[in-house]
Protein backbone atom coordinates (compact mmCIF):
# COMPACT_ATOMS: atom_id res chain seq x y z
CA UNK A 1 0.00 0.00 0.00
CA UNK A 2 1.47 3.17 -1.15
CA UNK A 3 1.76 6.04 1.87
CA UNK A 4 -0.40 8.99 1.05
CA UNK A 5 0.37 12.34 2.67
CA UNK A 6 -1.87 14.98 4.04
CA UNK A 7 -1.60 17.14 0.55
CA UNK A 8 -2.49 13.91 -1.30
CA UNK A 9 -5.70 13.12 1.07
CA UNK A 10 -6.55 16.76 0.92
CA UNK A 11 -7.09 16.67 -3.09
CA UNK A 12 -8.68 13.40 -3.03
CA UNK A 13 -11.46 14.96 -0.43
CA UNK A 14 -14.65 16.00 -2.26
CA UNK A 15 -16.23 18.45 0.44
CA UNK A 16 -12.55 20.26 1.11
CA UNK A 17 -14.51 23.32 0.10
CA UNK A 18 -17.71 23.40 1.78
CA UNK A 19 -18.33 24.85 4.88
CA UNK A 20 -21.57 24.22 7.31
CA UNK A 21 -22.97 27.45 8.99
CA UNK A 22 -23.81 26.94 12.83
CA UNK A 23 -21.06 23.84 13.56
CA UNK A 24 -20.30 25.24 16.97
CA UNK A 25 -21.74 23.45 20.00
CA UNK A 26 -23.80 25.28 22.54
CA UNK A 27 -21.72 24.28 25.41
CA UNK A 28 -22.03 26.87 28.56
CA UNK A 29 -20.11 26.61 31.95
CA UNK A 30 -21.37 28.25 34.98
CA UNK A 31 -21.66 32.28 35.13
CA UNK A 32 -17.38 33.25 35.37
CA UNK A 33 -15.68 30.26 34.12
CA UNK A 34 -14.05 31.91 31.36
CA UNK A 35 -12.28 28.46 30.40
CA UNK A 36 -12.68 26.84 26.94
CA UNK A 37 -14.35 23.98 26.42
CA UNK A 38 -13.00 21.39 23.17
CA UNK A 39 -12.07 18.04 22.10
CA UNK A 40 -14.88 16.61 23.41
CA UNK A 41 -16.03 12.94 22.81
CA UNK A 42 -19.51 11.97 20.97
CA UNK A 43 -22.20 11.78 23.11
CA UNK A 44 -23.40 8.59 24.55
CA UNK A 45 -26.34 7.13 26.83
CA UNK A 46 -25.69 6.57 30.89
CA UNK A 47 -28.24 5.71 33.59
CA UNK A 48 -31.00 7.54 30.89
CA UNK A 49 -28.96 10.02 30.38
CA UNK A 50 -27.60 11.71 27.30
CA UNK A 51 -23.51 12.39 27.68
CA UNK A 52 -20.36 14.38 26.76
CA UNK A 53 -16.85 14.34 27.78
CA UNK A 54 -14.93 17.58 27.83
CA UNK A 55 -11.66 19.09 27.79
CA UNK A 56 -11.76 21.91 29.99
CA UNK A 57 -8.99 24.82 30.79
CA UNK A 58 -8.15 28.15 30.12
CA UNK A 59 -6.84 29.79 27.05
CA UNK A 60 -3.20 30.61 27.92
CA UNK A 61 -2.14 26.78 29.40
CA UNK A 62 -2.85 23.47 29.08
CA UNK A 63 -3.98 22.30 32.49
CA UNK A 64 -7.09 20.79 31.74
CA UNK A 65 -9.97 18.93 33.41
CA UNK A 66 -12.42 16.46 31.92
CA UNK A 67 -15.91 17.60 32.84
CA UNK A 68 -19.05 16.25 32.23
CA UNK A 69 -22.18 17.09 30.28
CA UNK A 70 -25.40 16.65 30.12
CA UNK A 71 -28.27 18.39 28.03
CA UNK A 72 -30.25 20.66 29.54
CA UNK A 73 -32.94 23.09 27.14
CA UNK A 74 -30.66 23.12 24.00
CA UNK A 75 -27.52 23.16 25.61
CA UNK A 76 -24.74 21.36 26.96
CA UNK A 77 -24.17 22.17 30.75
CA UNK A 78 -21.88 20.96 33.76
CA UNK A 79 -23.38 17.37 35.22
CA UNK A 80 -23.35 17.64 39.11
CA UNK A 81 -23.62 14.33 38.99
CA UNK A 82 -19.89 13.24 38.03
CA UNK A 83 -16.88 14.35 40.01
CA UNK A 84 -14.47 16.43 37.47
CA UNK A 85 -11.14 14.59 36.78
CA UNK A 86 -8.79 16.88 37.10
CA UNK A 87 -5.17 17.26 34.64
CA UNK A 88 -6.66 14.93 31.90
CA UNK A 89 -6.96 15.77 28.62
CA UNK A 90 -8.27 14.41 25.35
CA UNK A 91 -11.54 12.05 26.57
CA UNK A 92 -13.01 9.31 25.41
CA UNK A 93 -14.99 5.93 25.90
CA UNK A 94 -15.69 2.86 25.30
CA UNK A 95 -18.11 -0.34 26.64
CA UNK A 96 -16.53 -3.16 27.66
CA UNK A 97 -18.77 -5.80 28.74
CA UNK A 98 -21.13 -3.84 29.46
CA UNK A 99 -19.29 -1.63 31.49
CA UNK A 100 -18.62 1.89 31.05
CA UNK A 101 -14.66 2.65 30.23
CA UNK A 102 -13.35 6.42 30.56
CA UNK A 103 -9.74 7.11 29.72
CA UNK A 104 -7.82 10.69 28.80
CA UNK A 105 -4.82 12.13 28.49
CA UNK A 106 -3.04 12.60 32.45
CA UNK A 107 -0.33 15.53 32.35
CA UNK A 108 1.92 14.78 35.10
CA UNK A 109 5.45 15.52 36.11
CA UNK A 110 8.48 13.29 36.22
CA UNK A 111 10.89 12.22 39.08
CA UNK A 112 13.68 14.64 37.18
CA UNK A 113 10.82 18.10 37.68
CA UNK A 114 9.66 17.43 33.02
CA UNK A 115 6.24 17.90 31.76
CA UNK A 116 5.39 14.42 30.42
CA UNK A 117 2.16 12.52 29.72
CA UNK A 118 0.26 9.00 29.70
CA UNK A 119 -3.37 7.51 28.17
CA UNK A 120 -5.02 6.27 32.30
CA UNK A 121 -8.34 4.41 32.41
CA UNK A 122 -11.28 4.69 34.32
CA UNK A 123 -13.61 1.90 35.46
CA UNK A 124 -17.42 2.87 37.18
CA UNK A 125 -17.35 1.55 40.77
CA UNK A 126 -20.57 3.05 41.38
CA UNK A 127 -23.41 4.95 39.48
CA UNK A 128 -21.44 8.46 38.30
CA UNK A 129 -18.35 7.93 39.97
CA UNK A 130 -14.87 6.54 38.42
CA UNK A 131 -11.53 5.21 40.01
CA UNK A 132 -8.26 4.68 37.22
CA UNK A 133 -7.26 1.61 36.86
CA UNK A 134 -4.74 1.03 34.32
CA UNK A 135 -2.39 3.31 32.42
CA UNK A 136 -0.30 3.57 29.30
CA UNK A 137 3.65 3.89 28.82
CA UNK A 138 4.59 7.11 29.43
CA UNK A 139 4.48 9.35 26.23
CA UNK A 140 2.14 7.81 24.30
CA UNK A 141 -1.57 9.19 23.42
CA UNK A 142 -4.10 7.90 21.20
CA UNK A 143 -4.80 4.57 23.21
CA UNK A 144 -8.14 2.99 22.12
CA UNK A 145 -10.29 -0.08 23.12
CA UNK A 146 -12.99 -1.74 21.72
CA UNK A 147 -14.57 -5.05 22.38
CA UNK A 148 -14.99 -7.42 19.66
CA UNK A 149 -17.93 -9.92 18.59
CA UNK A 150 -15.90 -13.02 20.27
CA UNK A 151 -15.09 -10.68 23.60
CA UNK A 152 -11.65 -9.98 23.55
CA UNK A 153 -10.57 -6.29 23.87
CA UNK A 154 -8.92 -4.93 20.53
CA UNK A 155 -6.57 -1.87 21.80
CA UNK A 156 -4.76 0.40 19.44
CA UNK A 157 -1.96 2.53 20.21
CA UNK A 158 0.18 5.40 19.20
CA UNK A 159 3.53 4.95 19.48
CA UNK A 160 6.44 7.57 19.36
CA UNK A 161 10.31 8.35 19.27
CA UNK A 162 12.82 5.50 18.28
CA UNK A 163 10.17 3.40 17.19
CA UNK A 164 7.42 5.30 15.84
CA UNK A 165 8.89 8.49 14.90
CA UNK A 166 6.89 11.47 14.93
CA UNK A 167 3.73 8.76 15.70
CA UNK A 168 2.29 5.62 14.20
CA UNK A 169 -1.13 3.27 14.93
CA UNK A 170 -0.28 0.14 16.09
CA UNK A 171 -2.72 -2.71 17.33
CA UNK A 172 -3.00 -6.12 19.69
CA UNK A 173 -5.95 -8.27 20.90
CA UNK A 174 -6.18 -9.15 24.55
CA UNK A 175 -8.57 -11.45 26.69
CA UNK A 176 -9.53 -8.80 29.01
CA UNK A 177 -8.95 -5.14 30.31
CA UNK A 178 -7.65 -6.04 33.34
CA UNK A 179 -4.28 -7.25 31.08
CA UNK A 180 -3.85 -3.94 30.18
CA UNK A 181 -0.17 -2.22 31.36
CA UNK A 182 2.62 -0.36 30.07
CA UNK A 183 4.37 -3.29 28.94
CA UNK A 184 1.87 -4.91 26.55
CA UNK A 185 0.81 -1.28 25.07
CA UNK A 186 4.62 -1.38 23.82
CA UNK A 187 4.45 -5.01 22.25
CA UNK A 188 1.76 -3.54 19.98
CA UNK A 189 1.94 -4.83 15.86
CA UNK A 190 3.17 -1.16 14.22
CA UNK A 191 1.24 -0.05 10.75
CA UNK A 192 4.61 1.54 8.84
CA UNK A 193 2.93 2.19 6.20
CA UNK A 194 0.10 4.68 7.06
CA UNK A 195 1.86 7.98 7.45
CA UNK A 196 5.72 9.67 5.53
CA UNK A 197 8.30 10.25 8.33
CA UNK A 198 7.25 13.94 8.70
CA UNK A 199 3.67 12.85 9.17
CA UNK A 200 2.00 11.48 12.27
CA UNK A 201 -1.52 10.35 13.62
CA UNK A 202 -3.43 8.32 15.49
CA UNK A 203 -6.99 6.42 16.56
CA UNK A 204 -9.45 8.94 17.99
CA UNK A 205 -12.71 6.01 18.05
CA UNK A 206 -13.10 2.24 17.36
CA UNK A 207 -16.47 0.88 15.74
CA UNK A 208 -17.45 -2.62 15.07
CA UNK A 209 -18.69 -2.96 11.38
CA UNK A 210 -21.22 -5.49 10.70
CA UNK A 211 -18.70 -7.87 8.44
CA UNK A 212 -16.57 -8.44 11.50
CA UNK A 213 -14.06 -5.57 10.17
CA UNK A 214 -13.61 -2.31 12.95
CA UNK A 215 -14.06 1.19 11.56
CA UNK A 216 -11.13 3.33 12.38
CA UNK A 217 -11.96 7.22 13.36
CA UNK A 218 -8.29 8.70 12.84
CA UNK A 219 -6.74 11.72 12.28
CA UNK A 220 -3.32 12.76 10.35
CA UNK A 221 -1.03 15.79 11.35
CA UNK A 222 1.96 17.73 10.17
CA UNK A 223 3.65 20.91 10.18
CA UNK A 224 3.91 23.72 7.56
CA UNK A 225 7.83 25.33 6.88
CA UNK A 226 6.60 28.07 9.38
CA UNK A 227 5.98 25.76 12.23
CA UNK A 228 2.01 26.00 11.68
CA UNK A 229 0.18 22.33 12.76
CA UNK A 230 -2.23 21.12 11.07
CA UNK A 231 -4.94 18.46 11.72
CA UNK A 232 -7.35 16.56 9.76
CA UNK A 233 -9.96 13.73 10.25
CA UNK A 234 -9.35 10.67 8.58
CA UNK A 235 -10.87 7.25 8.54
CA UNK A 236 -9.57 3.52 7.84
CA UNK A 237 -11.00 -0.42 8.07
CA UNK A 238 -8.97 -2.43 10.11
CA UNK A 239 -8.92 -6.39 10.36
CA UNK A 240 -8.17 -7.38 13.88
CA UNK A 241 -7.98 -11.50 12.74
CA UNK A 242 -5.92 -11.29 9.69
CA UNK A 243 -3.91 -7.44 11.05
CA UNK A 244 -4.82 -5.60 7.62
CA UNK A 245 -6.44 -2.04 7.14
CA UNK A 246 -7.28 0.29 4.32
CA UNK A 247 -5.33 3.08 3.45
CA UNK A 248 -6.74 6.00 5.06
CA UNK A 249 -9.21 8.51 3.86
CA UNK A 250 -10.27 12.15 4.55
CA UNK A 251 -13.46 12.89 6.00
CA UNK A 252 -13.10 16.63 7.38
CA UNK A 253 -10.98 19.60 7.35
CA UNK A 254 -10.96 22.92 9.15
CA UNK A 255 -12.89 24.65 6.63
CA UNK A 256 -15.44 22.57 7.01
CA UNK A 257 -16.44 24.27 10.13
CA UNK A 258 -17.63 27.60 10.80
CA UNK A 259 -15.10 30.30 11.48
CA UNK A 260 -14.14 30.34 15.73
CA UNK A 261 -11.04 31.13 17.78
CA UNK A 262 -8.13 29.25 18.47
CA UNK A 263 -5.59 28.69 21.41
CA UNK A 264 -2.68 30.08 19.27
CA UNK A 265 -2.10 31.56 15.67
CA UNK A 266 0.08 27.96 14.95
CA UNK A 267 -3.01 26.03 15.50
CA UNK A 268 -5.86 27.59 13.34
CA UNK A 269 -5.63 24.49 11.13
CA UNK A 270 -6.34 22.39 14.04
CA UNK A 271 -9.36 19.49 14.52
CA UNK A 272 -9.19 16.79 16.52
CA UNK A 273 -11.57 14.03 15.87
CA UNK A 274 -12.96 13.15 19.00
CA UNK A 275 -16.29 10.87 17.99
CA UNK A 276 -18.46 10.01 15.57
CA UNK A 277 -22.17 8.64 15.97
CA UNK A 278 -23.16 6.55 13.09
CA UNK A 279 -27.28 7.55 12.37
CA UNK A 280 -28.45 4.38 10.62
CA UNK A 281 -29.75 6.71 7.60
CA UNK A 282 -26.14 6.78 5.95
CA UNK A 283 -25.19 10.04 7.45
CA UNK A 284 -23.15 10.05 11.00
CA UNK A 285 -22.38 12.99 13.41
CA UNK A 286 -18.67 14.08 13.61
CA UNK A 287 -17.70 15.55 16.90
CA UNK A 288 -14.67 17.61 17.02
CA UNK A 289 -12.10 20.05 18.83
CA UNK A 290 -11.32 23.20 16.24
CA UNK A 291 -8.45 25.48 17.36
CA UNK A 292 -7.58 23.90 20.74
CA UNK A 293 -10.39 26.14 21.93
CA UNK A 294 -14.00 25.21 20.69
CA UNK A 295 -15.98 22.11 20.27
CA UNK A 296 -18.19 21.51 16.75
CA UNK A 297 -19.82 19.10 15.28
CA UNK A 298 -20.94 18.68 11.57
CA UNK A 299 -23.14 16.13 10.25
CA UNK A 300 -21.13 14.07 7.11
CA UNK A 301 -22.11 10.55 4.65
CA UNK A 302 -21.25 7.65 7.10
CA UNK A 303 -17.54 7.46 6.80
CA UNK A 304 -17.85 3.13 7.43
CA UNK A 305 -21.14 2.52 5.38
CA UNK A 306 -18.81 1.52 1.88
CA UNK A 307 -16.69 -1.09 4.34
CA UNK A 308 -19.35 -3.05 5.64
CA UNK A 309 -19.67 -4.91 2.36
CA UNK A 310 -17.37 -7.92 2.82
CA UNK A 311 -16.82 -8.64 -0.65
CA UNK A 312 -15.23 -4.47 -0.95
CA UNK A 313 -12.69 -5.23 2.08
CA UNK A 314 -11.93 -9.04 1.35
Amino acid sequence: MTTRTCKQLIEEYPRRSLQFPHTRLPIVLPDGDTRDVYNISSPFSYHGALILLGRVEYRHNEDSDVVFFCRESGKWVPDKRFQVLKHLQDPFYTFIHGHLILGGVQIFETAWKETSYRTVFFKETKPFSFQQFACGPDGMKDIRLLELSDGCVLVTTRAQGKVGGRGEIGWLILHSVDELNPQVFSSANLFEDQFTSDEWGGTNQLHMLKNGKVGVLSHIANFDDAGNRHYYCTCFWLDPKKGKHSPMKMIAVRNNFEAGESKRPDLQDVIFSGGLVRMGDGTARLYCGVGDAEAHCISIPDPFSEWENTSYVS
